[in-house]
């Protein structure tokens, strides 16, 4: 993989618009993300700019995205995280419980599936879990569609495991997405 991994930075809002519909036009995006492709490119420049400015690496540290970038400056995957505390309004499926990150957004094109890319995503998210958020997070977790088969076994191969707990999809009558985890490894403090 000659990808480098790195956080997204304020200014790339277009770059971060062109992937986010990207992802969003994909065959199983109904399965992966409870937005659309209609509704994402009706949303004004301001809306893509501000998103950016609040996941980037100069944000406030609630939401981090991270880009993998090709040697021609092309993004072939991102991954976003939501840090969710136990006082926080929740956003989707129980409430935290624990620190934890949320993992969202996660998307890489199909010519750079299989070269671990998505590897590469899930460390660096991990990592800046474990590593970068006060107080110390004690879980990842993330939701996937229950007929995601392929973004399941991924999950799984990366060492997430499936908690029980299932939250019905929005608008889809009997559709549930299913909740995954990673605890934080025993040992392992924040820095």
């Amino acid at each position: 993989m000659d990808h480098l991994i790195r956080a997204l930075r304020a200014d790339e809002w277009e770059k971060a618009r062109e992937i986010r519909l990207a992802a969003l036009r994909d065959p199983i995006a109904h399965l992966a993300f409870l937005d659309t492709y209609e509704a994402a490119v009706e949303r004004p420049d301001a809306f893509w700019r501000e998103r950016a400015e609040d996941s980037s690496e100069s944000g406030e540290g609630k939401v981090r995205q991270f880009v993998a970038e090709g040697p021609d400056g092309t993004w072939a995957g991102t991954i976003t995280l939501l840090v969710e505390r136990p006082s926080d309004e929740v956003r989707f499926g129980e409430p935290a419980k624990v620190d934890q990150t949320h993992v969202v957004g996660v998307y890489v094109r199909p010519g750079a599936r299989g070269t671990g890319v998505i590897d590469a995503l899930f460390r660096a998210g991990v990592e800046w879990s474990w590593s970068s958020v006060e107080p110390a997070v004690e879980r990842v977790r993330l939701y996937v569609h229950e007929d995601n088969a392929r973004a399941a076994a991924f999950y799984r191969r990366f060492g997430f495991t499936a908690t029980g707990e299932r939250v019905a999809v929005p608008g889809s009558g009997s559709a549930e997405e299913v909740e995954y985890e990673l605890r934080r490894p025993v040992g392992r403090s924040a820095r």
